[in-house]
């Protein structure tokens, strides 16, 4: 199925349980293969959930120090189906057919036209073709809409499709445009091509050169027919689009085997805003709605176009310019950016630093241990009764972070919970923000974002300054029922807040105070969890 000779060796079975079955086909490459086998090692992955109508499939490839030189063209997963059965095939809305035969691609039935995969249909086995041309390009879309396509079987009625959840492991870019499916029937999941970019996107790799890329996971999936429809390829296209929305939800997946897949509390997020500047439409900045901004590795204007070896992760910016790219790889990447309407392309000069945001999760109880999780740093979360260690670690005076000192893998409790002090007693608690500032804005208003993970029937709170005393800035209301924390989650339902600050509440120097209050105190099921916390200036440098 994989491209590029990526059969295995050797077999494993690296999960079994009641729940998932994930199958491991490895080939590790030696000196012996030189002119028999890519310079890969290679470890191919088959997954089946229970309740799960299909199976996912990814591939980890690997090169080390002892491989020569060599050039990567393509990989993929192709599944070739049963002539005689598919029949039809869908890969957008609007871009629906049945298919003409594979031997309608040859003489005397087909005519070659400017290229091999072009043909004249001049006298297909089925009369409606006749006169068409079929080209499996025809079929081609961009990264950032290959989200589903497939073939559709008519006798029994069945589709299957390949499901892309992600785009961060193609190669280059949104933009880049590539197969599908098409005649033979064929539909592919196509990871690394030189389609629409030729010789620039071949993965080129020197002689001892280190790399590892994890390709996937793609979820194959397959759907039947109900009894009650009558409209058996429209029923089966809507079915298979609201299942890729499922499987987005749940990108990057909980449950792969392999330590390179990252889950999500692996990953790191990055956030700002983007403005355009033309002084012909605006004597301002103008903000850059709708702007493609991503990572990629880094590089030169516009070079994620032909980046091949890295992973990419791009959003569009909202109608004021916002970003946030969640769900990246740890690593070095830099921003680039484009906006519908303005000519050139921005990239950011500066590295990005990316890493896991890993706020301290502490040891569980030992009344409440888990064996299973104890060397599972990736599900430390998921021991039992964590929240309850706020108040061992914190029994008199809630947490105080200050910026510049304070490290947050170790001074940031993953969750702002209730603090217990009694038998059924709770007591709300008041997180403190300490940081300088060296320069007062002179004009305009300070923006506190707030971005949380979870929140479970909590009211959240804001104060500057002022000993955290008087009314509040900013009180966010009930919010949230997804019970994360307690439920040995890292996140649950998305919250975003920006809070306008004026001037006057700031001190120039070190004595600046944000308190973020959870105010509600009934039981020890309140609290929220933070994604990110961020003071904008007027001049939305980042403090």
């Amino acid at each position: 199925m994989f491209g590029c000779s990526a059969n295995g060796t050797d077999f494993q079975v690296v999960v079994q349980n009641e729940e998932q079955v994930e199958l491991s086909f490895t080939r590790k490459w030696d000196a012996s293969m030189l002119g028999q086998h890519v310079p890969l090692s290679i470890d191919k992955r088959f997954i089946m959930l229970r309740g799960s109508s299909g199976f996912y499939s990814y591939a980890i490839y690997q090169r080390d120090e002892t491989m020569p030189a060599f050039y990567l063209n393509e990989a993929r997963i192709a599944l070739m189906l049963n002539i005689e059965k598919f029949v039809y095939m869908a890969m957008s809305d609007d871009r629906q057919r049945r298919l003409p035969r594979p031997e309608d691609h040859v003489p005397p039935r087909g005519r070659e036209l400017a290229f091999p995969e072009a043909v004249l249909l001049v006298d297909p086995i089925e009369p409606e073709f006749k006169g068409e041309v079929d080209d499996k390009y025809q079929y081609s879309c961009e990264n950032k809409d290959n989200k589903v396509h497939g073939l559709i079987c008519t006798d029994p009625t069945i589709g299957l499709w390949q499901i892309s959840p992600s785009n961060e492991f193609r190669t280059g870019g949104p933009i880049k445009q590539d197969l599908t499916s098409h005649v033979n029937p064929t539909t592919l999941a196509m990871f690394v091509s030189t389609h629409y970019g030729g010789e620039d996107l071949v993965v080129k790799f020197g002689e001892g050169e280190e790399w590892k890329k994890v390709l996937g996971p793609v979820f194959i999936y397959l759907n039947s027919v109900p009894d009650y429809t009558n409209d058996s390829t429209s029923f089966l296209w809507s079915d298979a689009k609201e299942q890729m929305k499922r499987e987005v939800e749940k990108w990057p997946y909980s449950f792969p085997g392999s330590e390179d897949f990252l889950h999500v509390d692996q990953r790191g997020s990055v956030c700002g805003r983007l403005f355009a500047q033309d002084r012909y439409i605006s004597e301002g900045k103008i903000a850059a709605k709708g702007a493609f901004v991503g990572l990629a590795p880094p590089g030169k204007d516009g070079s994620f176009q032909k980046e091949a070896k890295g992973y990419q992760f791009w959003v569009n910016a909202d109608e004021d310019g916002y970003f946030k790219i969640t769900n990246i790889r740890p690593g070095v990447y830099n921003i680039y950016a484009w906006i519908p309407g303005f000519i050139g392309d921005y990239r950011c000069d500066k590295d990005i630093v990316v890493a896991p945001a890993e706020f301290y999760v502490p040891d569980p109880d030992p009344m409440y241990m888990n064996k299973l999780l104890v060397n599972l740093p990736s599900h430390r979360f998921r021991q039992y009764g964590l929240w309850q260690r706020y108040a061992d670690l914190y029994p008199n005076q809630d947490l105080v972070y200050t910026v510049g000192t304070s490290d947050y893998k170790k001074d940031w409790f993953y969750a702002q919970v209730t603090r217990k002090i009694g038998e059924s007693a709770y007591k709300a608690t008041t997180w403190q923000i300490k940081f300088e500032l060296d320069e007062i804005a002179e004009s305009g208003k300070y923006t506190l974002w707030i971005a949380l993970a979870s929140a479970t029937f909590s009211i959240l709170e804001v104060r500057v300054n002022k000993n955290g005393l008087g009314e509040a800035l900013f009180s966010s209301g009930l919010i949230g029922s997804d019970n994360a924390i307690t439920r040995h989650g890292i996140h649950g339902l998305y919250w975003q807040f920006s809070v306008e600050i004026e001037t006057s509440l700031f001190n120039k120097g070190d004595n600046n105070t944000i308190y973020l209050t959870q105010a509600r105190n009934f039981s020890a099921l309140h609290g929220v969890m933070y994604d990110y916390v961020r003071l904008e200036a007027p001049s939305l440098t980042s403090i």
